[in-house]
């Protein structure tokens, strides 16, 4: 017989240090409310942990780009892209899951201070994901 301990392990993902540069933008309704720099502290196929330098709205869309160590063909640099939803955040930290992400390549040199885009892919999938909770709702209601 299991644990509680062992059981709350065995649901746990693996999560793994890695200290990278990230940027970030924090979605509520359909505007952007927050966005800027940090580094992650840690991540797993679920949720990745990073150092902020503000607090984020629990519950908020966000999406994170995080510098990847690994080159692409050994010459491209690479950064992870993580859509989620902000799990718990302080004054110098936050949580968020990892509901979608997708890897991207990214230009050579990095601008200091990046300006925050607003391609809309963060929205299409703010929207997407409240059109399927509104279904599940419908179905089970």
């Amino acid at each position: 017989m299991r644990t509680s301990t062992e059981t709350q392990e065995r649901r746990n993902k693996a999560r793994f240090p890695l200290r990278r540069e990230l940027r970030y933008k924090l979605l509520d309704d359909n505007s952007i409310i927050a966005a800027g720099v940090g580094e992650t502290i840690n991540i797993s196929s679920s949720g990745v942990a990073f150092s902020i330098d503000q607090r984020l709205k629990p519950g908020g869309f966000i999406e994170l780009s995080v510098s990847w160590p690994v080159l692409l063909d050994q010459n491209c640099p690479m950064r992870l892209i993580v859509f989620g939803r902000v799990q718990r955040s302080s004054q110098e930290r936050a949580v968020c899951t990892v509901d979608k992400y997708e890897f991207r390549t990214q230009a050579r040199t990095i601008q200091a201070i990046a300006p925050v885009r607003n391609d809309s892919m963060l929205q299409r999938w703010a929207d997407g994901f409240r059109r399927e909770s509104l279904k599940a709702r419908e179905v089970t209601a």
